[in-house]
């Protein structure tokens, strides 16, 4: 008896692609308790911190404010070729702008830029130039009161004493 004809599997030819899920989602980095997010291109089938196809943003949660760089050229081609992205990634998209992009919204993006935050030595080494610069201080009013008469006491003070130094000297005179 003739063996059956093996079945014959479809072979892929150059220039085929699969048709595969591709997913726009956050790869967890960093310590317990500390963690830091790349946003990354990957085959929906891949575990959470496996391998991407490309990275295009970084995510900081614990900083603050919070750490959100994106590249925005690349998300956008990502999300026009069909690449899905998470909820927490679309978070992220509208917060820097990307989805509102995509979507043809014209409202401004989700949230203003934070402002750079002032190194704290730099802003430390000027106060205490502009301090060394100003050595004139002001008393307040409390002490300004108060010394006049801390002053008015000395006066007293030294004409009380001069009246004795004069009483002993004319008791010495008369002694002699």
């Amino acid at each position: 008896m003739p063996h059956a004809e093996p079945m014959t599997s479809q072979t892929l030819y150059t220039g085929d692609t699969t048709h595969v899920a591709v997913k726009i989602r956050l790869k967890r980095l960093g310590s317990i308790r500390n963690p830091h997010y790349r946003v990354v291109v990957m085959d929906s089938r891949q575990k959470r911190d496996g391998k991407a196809i490309e990275e295009i943003g970084q995510y900081h949660p614990k900083n603050d404010p919070s750490v959100i760089v994106v590249d925005s050229e690349r998300a956008q081609y990502w999300l026009g070729v069909g690449a899905q992205p998470t909820e927490a990634v679309v978070a992220i998209f509208k917060r820097s702008g990307d989805w509102q992009k995509f979507s043809g919204d014209k409202s401004a993006s989700g949230i203003d830029p934070q402002p750079e935050k002032v190194d704290k030595t730099a802003r430390f080494n000027e106060v205490l130039g502009s301090a060394s610069a100003a050595p004139a201080v002001k008393k307040s009013e409390k002490k300004a009161k108060s010394e006049p008469k801390a002053e008015e006491a000395k006066a007293e003070e030294t004409k009380t004493e001069e009246p004795k130094a004069d009483e002993a000297a004319a008791a010495e005179s008369n002694e002699a």
